[in-house]
């Protein structure tokens, strides 16, 4: 055998091994002693075993890393095949899903979802079939109950009773739509549970409807109104709020006492009917003394009866708050504009009416403080048999005479009403018991309307330098400027008549005229006419007139000088817009004042008798 082999137990030759190559080094050196490349240095015997250790290593990686790779192609190679096939059964699942919605379908409406489970052998010894145990559904569809299954294409995490749904012609449903919001409107007189509710319908039957589940049943109310559909009977959308609850729960006002001017008796008295009682009501109940249910404000227009009743509902609410400090009491203000409740449908104003006192009883059981404001009253509740409407009074006032005098409590509500034509309101709703206190709201005389000025001619305002310098104040100006005003507006001179009347007093029992039937005639002045909402346009006409005569002067002197116009006397509010805009306000207009409030001039005046006719002063 040569060095390069060796034998193993059986004698078989073994070439080119670790073993034989390490064993093979000492016969080299010994044979030639130490080994060399040409031109480099001579390698030992252990240099050169060492290398071909590494080689033989690297060897061994190289046929791992083959392997690897081999098996490596391998998986590549099913993966491809797996998913090439996997995208053919896609496509095909697509294709299938889509044949499965293609129209035409059939709609159905969800009456209960029942989402299904694995059968267990619980079950199945029960005799359970699998109806009972998967998805399906309860339709409707054209008026029959149907059982049918669900595809995946379907959320059932959004599938409620009352929705739509698409069916294939498998009857399978595969396309779920939203709640249909339309139907019949019904009104809500009582909720049984939380899947039913009594219903109103408009032929005046009662009827009990499901709840859709797109409706949430703890916020519906009675008196709510919503729609009907009549296939299924399920309630399936709210309405709106209709007119009468658009004006029922109002913010309270942010109109106080102290932005009224002019009328502080009557201020007086109506704080004394309305919130004594509600401050003291064990003192009331001591006395035997119930607290008024209803308020009558009455006179000539433009002379504060709404922001009265604002006022009382924003002291209500600041008072509430006081007493129960921490809690959430707050006051409602219900304004009702009796025009816009009116409707040509029979009964319609009477629903409103009574949905009005719902929503203020409601409010009041809680605590809160509740006043009803019938502005126009005389609209709503006219005198029945007067012959000067329809017939429309001859339910209307009977429905809010049962509301005050009902069975059920006004506890914490206060009923105001605000009128022009006192006259024209029915009997029965003035009598006491009813609206228990009647208060005049005059025209201001001349300290009144001096108080008025001084809520809208204010010390921030611009007033002309010349005036306050001359006064030495501003509060010193503004009250020059007002008696000027106000000193006009009053004046009972020619220049101030305003129109002439002529009045028959032969009917007056107990009158020196009554045996002559003699004509008198009277004349009015501006300031017979004057109220609250006058001397607000005299104030706004001066204010427009200051404002004019900058703009010009600003025009004139340029824009370099705009500093000095402002700071320059003349500029600002002055006694003369005052006085120009009293005289503006009157004989700028054309009409003469409507009879009613002629008639009521004369009233006030103390002259009685049947007005015959009415002139311009010349």
């Amino acid at each position: 055998m040569t060095p390069h082999e060796s034998a193993d137990r059986n004698g078989t030759p073994q070439h080119g091994t670790a073993h034989s190559a390490a064993s093979a080094a000492p016969h080299y050196s010994a044979a030639f002693g130490s080994t060399s490349l040409p031109g480099s240095q001579p390698v030992s015997a252990q240099e050169y075993d060492a290398v071909l250790r590494r080689l033989t290593a690297a060897e061994a990686t190289r046929d791992n890393m083959s392997r690897q790779i081999r098996g490596a192609g391998e998986k590549n190679r099913k993966l491809v095949e797996a998913i090439t096939s996997m995208r053919y059964q896609v496509e095909r699942l697509r294709a299938s899903l889509s044949q499965n919605v293609m129209p035409p379908l059939n709609s159905a409406i969800v009456m209960a979802v029942h989402e299904g489970q694995t059968m267990t052998y619980e079950q199945v010894a029960d005799d359970k079939t699998p109806a009972e145990i998967d998805t399906y559904l309860d339709v409707q569809v054209g008026g029959r109950l149907m059982r049918i299954p669900v595809s995946p294409l379907i959320d059932l995490s959004t599938l409620t009773p009352g929705m739509t749904v698409l069916l294939n012609d498998k009857s399978e449903a595969v396309v779920a739509l939203d709640t249909e919001p339309f139907g019949d409107v019904v009104t809500v007189r009582e909720v049984l549970d939380g899947e039913r509710v009594l219903v109103d319908t408009s032929s005046g039957a009662q009827q009990v409807a499901r709840v859709a589940g797109s409706l949430d049943v703890e916020q519906l109310r009675t008196g709510d109104a919503v729609t009907l559909d009549t296939r299924t009977r399920m309630i399936t959308s709210q309405v709106p709020a209709s007119r009468s609850q658009e004006l029922v729960l109002e913010e309270i006002p942010d109109v106080t006492y102290s932005q009224i001017g002019g009328l502080g008796a009557q201020i007086e008295q109506i704080r004394d009917a309305v919130e004594l009682p509600y401050l003291h009501p064990e003192i009331f109940e001591r006395y035997h003394l119930a607290p008024p249910k209803g308020i009558l404000l009455y006179g000539p227009p433009g002379n504060g009866k709404t922001m009265i009743a604002k006022a009382v509902a924003n002291s209500l609410a600041a008072r509430a708050a006081a007493l129960n400090p921490g809690s959430n009491t707050r006051g409602y203000f219900l304004n009702i504009k009796g025009p816009e409740l009116l409707d040509k449908f029979v009964g319609e104003t009477e629903r409103q009416i009574r949905d009005i006192f719902v929503a203020a009883r409601e409010k009041a059981e809680a605590g809160h403080p509740v006043v009803v404001f019938f502005d126009e009253m005389e609209s709503l509740f006219r005198m029945r048999g007067s012959g000067r409407s329809s017939d429309i009074e001859t339910t209307i006032v009977p429905q809010l005479l049962a509301e005050i005098d009902g069975v059920e409590s006004l506890q914490n509500v206060i009923v105001i009403g605000a009128t022009n034509r006192e006259d024209l309101i029915d009997a029965a709703v003035m009598r006491p018991g009813r609206l228990d206190l009647k208060i005049r709201i005059n025209r201001p005389d001349a300290a009144g309307a001096a108080e008025i000025f001084g809520l809208y001619l204010t010390e921030d305002l611009p007033l002309d330098a010349a005036e306050v310098a001359a006064a030495g104040s501003v509060r010193a100006a503004l009250t020059s400027m007002i008696a000027a005003a106000t000193g006009q507006l009053y004046a009972r001179t020619p220049s101030t008549a305003y129109a002439v009347a002529t009045v028959d007093s032969s009917m007056i029992v107990g009158s020196s005229n009554a045996a002559t039937g003699h004509l008198s005639t009277h004349t009015l002045y501006r300031g017979d006419f004057a109220s609250g909402a006058v001397i607000r346009n005299i104030v706004d006409r001066a204010k427009k007139a200051a404002i004019k005569e900058q703009l010009q002067a600003l025009t004139a002197a340029g824009a370099s000088g705009a500093a000095e116009v402002n700071g320059a006397a003349g500029v600002g509010i002055g006694t003369r817009h005052l006085l120009e805009a009293v005289r503006a306000e009157f004989e700028d207009q054309v009409d003469l004042p409507p009879l009613p409030d002629i008639e009521d001039a004369l009233t006030v005046a103390g002259v009685r008798g049947r007005l015959v006719s009415v002139e311009p002063a010349r």
